[in-house]
């Protein structure tokens, strides 16, 4: 069972640093690439919110931005050139013809369950395939692919805290996010087979504020949220701009891996809720299950069923081999992060 909620919010820190002292540094070590300047960047995804902030951080680098997405950005900034293509059309490869992109970062991925299930399979997995392959095709010099922690899984024995050895379990308990395991697969494939490609894997935690649609920016800004009876999990958070720091970094470094990418701390996912203006109602399983398969089965809950196991496990990482890698430290607390979505 999760540890018990500790009220007031002078106890977040507390938790982060209980989370700091508790962290194994991990021994994961892919052959190294040599990192190369670049000029021009494809990112893929950008027309969404944390696409439109990576564009942004990594503009402050002067390199020239190219951005695709199957839906047009809308006033894009005069120095980003926008193709509206899908990355599975044979067109997309046009892109990296007539770009000559050196770096791509790769967020073209649909995390919603809106959709056609086949849909979110072929963009997210024959879409990154695709592009692996127009990468080397075309001379890639550097890639970064923004993956999520929830590959992990949320499990009774997951250890506290998970390093990027450890095995992508998501899709024993929750197999309508198979596919993000699958992209994960194909570009640690990827870099173990193209050294000479400076290949950055990230990993990061629960990403929340005003521009990201998260899952869980979704679940946690309900002002009374369902929360499993019984169950308090710890869980970190990292706010959508240090995501997009971590990017910058891992492009302008030529970090080269797999790389867990984690924020200021974790806390119980009840002081979470509190701390962003909620009310967490505790459901007991057996209950909330029946209801929200239901709900979801028939459109009426944008979450399936399989997601519940976070409500009740930790899926919490050591992030120490990217700060390592690249110097990163998150510039946004706990506070700002829930304040960013306080209703």
């Amino acid at each position: 069972m999760a540890r018990a909620p500790v009220e007031g919010p002078e106890q977040l820190f507390h938790f982060a640093e209980a989370a700091a002292s508790a962290r194994v540094a991990p021994a994961f070590e892919p052959p190294r690439a040599v990192a190369e300047p670049i000029e021009t960047v494809l990112i893929t995804g950008i027309a969404g919110g944390q696409g439109r902030l990576i564009a942004r951080r990594i503009a402050g680098a002067r390199c020239r931005i190219i951005g695709v997405d199957r839906t047009p950005w809308e006033g894009h900034p005069a120095d980003v050139r926008m193709h509206v293509v899908d990355i599975r059309k044979r067109k997309f490869e046009d892109v990296f013809r007539t770009e000559r992109p050196d770096a791509v970062v790769h967020h073209a991925f649909v995390r919603h369950f809106r959709g056609d299930p086949e849909v979110r399979h072929e963009v997210n997995v024959l879409g990154t395939k695709r592009l692996l392959e127009y990468a080397i095709a075309h001379g890639v010099k550097r890639m970064v692919v923004l993956s999520s922690a929830y590959v992990y899984g949320a499990l009774p024995d997951n250890p506290y805290y998970v390093d990027e050895e450890f095995p992508l379990n998501v899709s024993r308990t929750y197999p309508e996010v198979r596919d993000l395991a699958e992209v994960d697969t194909l570009a640690t494939a990827f870099l173990w087979r193209h050294p000479d490609v400076a290949t950055a894997i990230l990993r990061p935690v629960n990403t929340l504020g005003y521009y990201v649609q998260s899952a869980i920016g979704r679940y946690i800004r309900q002002r009374y949220v369902p929360t499993i009876l019984g169950f308090n999990p710890m869980m970190q958070f990292i706010h959508e701009e240090d995501v997009a720091e971590a990017v910058a970094l891992a492009l302008q470094t030529g970090a080269h891996g797999v790389f867990n990418v984690a924020g200021p701390g974790a806390v119980p996912l009840k002081v979470a809720i509190r701390e962003t203006g909620g009310s967490a109602v505790p459901i007991p399983e057996t209950i909330a299950r029946a209801v929200f398969s239901r709900l979801f089965r028939f459109g009426l809950y944008h979450t399936p069923p399989g997601a519940m196991d976070f409500l009740k496990y930790p899926c919490t990482i050591d992030g120490r081999g990217f700060e390592r890698a690249t110097g990163f430290k998150p510039l946004f607390s706990l506070e700002d992060i829930f304040a960013s979505v306080r209703h």
